[in-house]
């Protein structure tokens, strides 16, 4: 097909404009390269997932296909690669351990639901609430946790089923070699950037380990990769109610965690390469992969910002490279496994090196001295919190964090400035905005006791947020009422005009008045003065 009609038909089916497929056989090349680069990658990390979760290797290794593949064709964000996690494998470890692995399946079938319908609902929209505080200590808590899995690599058995950490000779090599893949990867684009600078890495130290028969651990001394197809399997599980209270709570967490992970991955992706995302259709691709995963003997994956980086970083900007890289592992499972089982795991380490050194936000650290304390806090917050706990915590709390601080910050804007009209009446032009948190505030600006018959409230540079804030005025009238005192209400919104009850008879009606709509619902309308008018 030529190239100018290769670019219409990506075009044409792609509606976000973010093309399917590369425009040239140069774009091809580099695509598929990138995704060559991924598989290799990948499989370790399925590996030691899979590990932790208390699975057989194999059965992340097909989540790691069956995900990717999925996600890479239908998912929200080309240029995104998907497969098993560590986020999602320490969710799953408990319930592997209490009820076997065939609970895990039907917990990951659930969770695939569960994420379809989130896609479905639109849920993922709610990713716009996340600030960039928040985003800029998971991308950092994220990147120590790659990092930190990596020491893992520098362990070897110590002959009684254990693992003790390299000594000598062994330990010089290995960090020898690891130091030899980072350097290739950082001189390789200054010589050629016609082969992905991490694939140069481990082509390189690969052959020297291979050619000269280096005693370090490769891939397969992690596990066998050898399998087959992946099988159509329901799971093994009674369909009661016991067997639902079990797999519910899992699959809520486990949803939860993938999406989050997913959708933050996105948005780093897009900026990365400066393309939107579809939010909605990548819960919906991540749903559909984990429930196809559950019924085909996979433990279930999310979006993965390691490899991610690896396919953006390689050249990897269609869906032709995350595609490839599912295709291609699952050939090293039917046919490549004695080959990618003699790569060292000293070269695949220095690759993850080189994307936690690329992942980090190492301006935060110049950021922290320059942005208000509290997003500092934040991002110290979901730093630590990510690299302790989970990913799914740390979002939540950084967003409960930074929503609290941005109200109490709201809060403390309330203001009045007052004047006097030559009939004497007393004018609070209201400044800033009316919410539960500066509703206390906004009680303490006025002197009911000592102010004339006539007081005025304007709300003209003011806005009316929520209940709390008409139980407010409703409260403020009903002390001016108690004293004998006229109160007039001015520049509400109409919402305002139908919520609150006999204050709404001291409003006055302007041409002017703001149309805003009130956050609240009432299906009953509590009023501090009784009954409507």
């Amino acid at each position: 097909m030529p190239t100018s009609a290769l670019a219409a038909f990506a075009r044409a089916v792609s509606p976000d404009h973010a093309p399917l497929v590369p425009y040239s056989l140069a774009d091809i090349r580099t695509e598929l390269l990138a995704g060559l680069t991924v598989a290799l990658a990948l499989v370790p990390e399925a590996v030691a997932f899979s590990l932790v979760a208390g699975v057989n290797p194999l059965v992340g290794l097909y989540a790691a296909f069956m995900v990717g593949l999925i996600t890479a064709l239908f998912g929200g964000r080309p240029g995104m690669v998907s497969g098993a996690t560590g986020s999602m494998a320490v969710v799953m470890v408990s319930l592997v351990a209490a009820h076997g692995v065939e609970y895990l399946f039907a917990t990951v079938v659930l969770t695939g639901v569960l994420q379809i319908l989130a896609g479905i609902f639109r849920l993922g929209k709610f990713m716009r609430l996340v600030p960039h505080s928040v985003m800029m200590g998971f991308v950092n808590g994220l990147a120590i946790v790659i990092g930190l899995a990596q020491l893992h690599q520098f362990h070897v058995s110590d002959g009684h089923g254990g693992q003790v950490w390299m000594q000598g000779q062994q330990l010089w090599i290995t960090l020898g070699l690891v130091a030899l893949t980072m350097a290739a990867i950082w001189a390789a684009p200054r010589v050629t950037r016609a082969v992905p600078a991490p694939l140069v890495g481990i082509l390189i130290t690969a052959a020297i380990v291979i050619g000269f028969g280096i005693n370090v651990p490769r891939v397969g001394d992690m596990a066998s990769i050898t399998g087959t197809l992946p099988s159509f399997h329901l799971p093994m599980v009674p369909l009661t109610l016991e067997t639902l209270k079990i797999v519910v709570p899992y699959a809520v967490i486990l949803a939860a965690v993938g999406l989050i992970e997913s959708l933050l991955t996105l948005n780093l992706v897009g900026e990365i390469t400066g393309k939107k995302g579809g939010a909605s259709q990548e819960c919906i691709a991540q749903g559909a992969a984990n429930l196809a995963t559950g019924f085909f003997g996979g433990m279930g994956g999310c979006a993965m910002i390691g490899q991610s980086m690896i396919n953006v970083t390689s050249g990897g900007r269609t869906r032709l490279a995350a595609t490839v890289a599912a295709l291609f592992l699952l050939s090293f499972i039917l046919v490549g496994a004695p080959l990618i089982e003699q790569i060292p795991l000293a070269a695949l380490t220095g690759v993850m090196f080189m994307v936690v050194i690329g992942t980090f936000a190492w301006n935060s650290f110049r950021v922290l001295a320059r942005v208000p304390r509290a997003d500092a806090v934040v991002i110290v917050l979901v730093t630590v919190i990510t690299v302790f706990t989970d990913l799914a915590t740390a979002v939540v709390a950084g967003v409960i964090v930074s929503a609290l601080a941005y109200a109490w910050q709201n809060a403390k804007r309330i203001h009045a400035r007052t004047r006097t009209t030559p009939e004497g009446a007393k004018v609070y032009q209201i400044e800033g905005p009316l919410f539960f948190g500066s509703a206390e505030g906004f009680a303490e600006l006025f002197t009911p006791d000592t102010d004339p018959s006539l007081v005025i409230v304007d709300f003209a540079g003011s806005r009316v947020a929520d209940q709390s804030a008409l139980a407010a005025i409703e409260a403020l009238a009903a002390k001016y009422d108690a004293r004998g005192k006229t109160l007039v209400l001015r520049h509400l919104s109409r919402d305002c005009h139908r919520l609150l009850h006999r204050a709404g008879q001291l409003m006055v009606d302007s041409d002017d008045d703001p149309t805003y709509g009130v956050a609240v619902d009432y299906s009953v309308r509590p009023g501090a003065l009784g009954a409507a008018h």
